[in-house]
């Protein structure tokens, strides 16, 4: 008896390596594949601009750091003391502007610096949903009309709120897409619908906006030769479909569930030399972590020592993987 729906997943080719360079943008489930792969040591660099929900924020960013946009204090706003930019996460905020100037346009320099010679670029969308200064705003703000990629917990009415249709989602994607193509010729893109639930818009309007962001990334899978889609949408809602699978909130997928979704991932996104040698380093990692109870005992220190030889010989094996901080940590003796 079949308990699951099954999924065909489509095997990515050519498929991830650790030797690619590959930049996430987009929702917090970007965080989860970004962090997972960043724990297995490929080479990422995750959100630039710090969590990103909308399609008109992700093409925005991605657009910034293609011409290497530079930010001035002039750029942002101040709100209960404290600095911010309508196009970052609120990591990005200091109670000095001239601090919060330098952290923005360090990952500004950085990103570019990475999407310039990145193999692929995986992008999370997680809302149609759109917010718009408004007139209240003037007082911090000469952007009236424009949208905001955080609104930094504002009031309310500082923003007008409105689902952006396929169509609008669709022509910003692709224009986007050209775009980066020209600054980055072998540059791949992996699309995934986050399946985090926004019920703070209500589960109708939820619904609505997803249903939007897959129509219009499907049509941009099927008008870009190197654009893939990987269905973590229906992964979690339509394969594990069950509220055992979700946080408290009843709304974040739960460790499980998330962990599901990168085995998925990992099979369907990577070949089978790239997955032991995953394998090889989680052993690594694992080991890294082991927190002892009596780190001076010649047990501990000859855990240390067989664990040095181990990263070492992996390192030689695998000059693509940086492995210093293991390195560093098992020499301790």
């Amino acid at each position: 008896m079949d308990l699951q729906i099954n999924i065909d997943l489509r095997k990515l080719s050519p498929p991830v390596s650790y030797r690619d360079k590959i930049m996430l943008v987009g929702s917090c489930f970007t965080q989860h594949i970004g962090n997972a792969l960043g724990d297995f040591k490929f080479a990422v660099l995750q959100n630039p601009n710090g969590i990103l929900f909308g399609p008109d924020a992700v093409c925005k960013s991605l657009l910034s750091y293609i011409e290497n946009k530079k930010y001035a204090a002039t750029d942002l706003f101040q709100l209960n003391e404290i600095w911010n930019s309508w196009e970052h996460h609120s990591r990005f905020s200091h109670i000095s502007s001239d601090e919060a100037v330098r952290i923005i346009n360090e990952s500004q320099q950085a990103a570019h610096d990475f999407l310039k010679q990145a193999d692929w670029l995986i992008i999370t969308l997680g809302s149609s949903f759109s917010y718009k200064l408004t007139q209240q705003a003037d007082i911090v703000s000469r952007q009236i009309g424009e949208g905001v990629a955080n609104c930094h917990r504002a009031p309310a009415n500082w923003f007008t709120k409105e689902m952006l249709a396929i169509g609008d989602i669709e022509s910003m994607l692709e224009d986007c897409m050209n775009k980066l193509k020209k600054f980055n010729p072998h540059l791949k893109f992996i699309f995934t619908v986050s399946p985090v639930r926004h019920i703070r818009d209500g589960v109708v309007e939820n619904n609505r906006s997803k249903a939007r962001l897959i129509e219009a990334v499907h049509y941009i899978d099927t008008k870009f030769e190197s654009a893939h889609y990987f269905p973590a949408y229906e992964l979690v809602i339509d394969v594990l479909r069950d509220y055992r699978f979700y946080d408290i909130d009843l709304v974040h997928p739960n460790y499980a569930s998330t962990e599901f979704v990168l085995e998925k991932f990992g099979e369907t996104c990577m070949e089978g030399e790239t997955r032991q040698l995953m394998d090889e380093v989680r052993k690594i990692v694992i080991a890294r972590k082991h927190k002892p109870f009596q780190p001076e005992t010649k047990a501990h220190q000859q855990f240390l020592v067989n664990h040095f030889e181990k990263v070492k010989l992996l390192q030689q094996q695998n000059p693509f993987l940086d492995l210093k901080e293991e390195l560093f940590y098992f020499s301790q003796t």
